[in-house]
C-alpha cells in the first residue's frame, strides 16, 4: 500500500476495493478508518467488517471511542479548548499498549477492546482476549492519522488506512441530530471546541494525504473513493 497518490472513491466501490486488498497473509492486518466527528466512521467500519467476514476472515472490531480519557483529562485545558479537544480526548498510550502493539505484526495477540465508558464516565477493564495470528483488525476513530498512531516503535501501524471525506456542514448536521449540545452550524461559537479542534488535526496531520484511500462519504448511501 502507498499513500503517495490519494485514491478517491465512493463508499460502495471503496468497500469492494478494500475487501480486495485484504488477502490471506502471515500476520494480522490492521485497518484504520478515520474522519471528522459525524463522518460515518463506525457505520463504514462495521460494513467493511461484514464484507471481510463473508470472505472467511476472523475480524476484530475496535473503536477509539472506547479509549477516551477521563473527563478531568479531556477538559484539563478548559471546557472550550480546541487544543484540549485535539490533544487530550483519547488515551493514546493505553490504546497503543492494549491494542496496537499486541495486535501488530510482531505482537503477542493478547489485547483488550475498551478502557473507558463515556456514558458512565468511568474506567472499564474489558477482558483480555487472544487474537488469531491471521485476524483482520478494523479500528475506527478520530485522529488516528496523528503522529503517535501512524508509527509505533518507529514502524508503520496501519496496513490499510481510510479517510472519510465529509464537509463540516454535513458532519455537524449529523452531530446535531444525535447530540443536543451541538448545533448544525460548524462556526457557531458553541461548537468552537469541536470545529477548531478538528481543524487543528487537519492542518497539523493532513490525514487525507496520510491515508491509503479517501472516501467521499457526504452521502453515506453512495460513498465515493478518491
Amino acid at each position: 500500500m502507498t499513500n503517495d497518490v490519494v485514491n478517491r472513491r465512493d463508499a460502495a466501490s471503496a468497500l469492494t476495493w478494500l475487501r480486495a486488498q485484504i488477502r490471506p497473509r502471515t500476520g494480522r492486518t490492521l485497518v484504520g478508518v478515520d474522519g471528522v466527528d459525524g463522518a460515518g466512521k463506525t457505520t463504514f467500519a462495521d460494513e467493511l467488517a461484514d464484507l471481510v467476514r463473508e470472505c472467511g476472515f476472523e475480524v476484530i472490531r475496535i473503536s477509539m471511542d472506547d479509549y477516551l480519557n477521563p473527563r478531568s483529562v479531556r477538559y484539563a485545558q478548559g471546557r472550550t479548548s480546541a487544543k484540549g479537544y485535539f490533544e487530550d480526548s483519547y488515551d493514546y498510550q493505553r490504546f497503543t499498549d492494549e491494542v496496537l502493539e499486541p495486535l501488530g505484526h510482531e505482537g503477542s495477540g493478547r489485547y483488550r477492546t475498551a478502557a473507558y465508558d463515556l456514558d458512565s464516565e468511568s474506567e472499564v477493564h474489558s477482558p483480555w482476549r487472544i487474537a488469531p495470528d491471521d485476524a483482520v483488525v478494523i479500528i475506527d476513530g478520530m485522529f488516528i492519522h496523528r503522529d503517535e498512531l501512524c508509527a509505533s516503535r518507529k514502524q508503520k501501524v496501519w496496513d490499510i488506512s481510510v479517510w472519510l471525506e465529509v464537509p463540516f456542514e454535513e458532519s455537524f448536521q449529523r452531530m446535531a441530530e444525535r447530540e443536543e449540545k451541538i448545533t448544525p452550524d460548524p462556526e457557531d461559537p458553541g461548537n468552537a471546541r469541536y470545529y477548531q479542534g478538528q481543524l487543528l488535526y487537519l492542518q497539523s496531520c493532513d490525514p487525507a494525504h496520510r491515508a491509503d484511500i479517501v472516501v467521499e462519504n457526504a452521502s453515506p448511501h453512495a460513498p465515493v473513493i478518491n
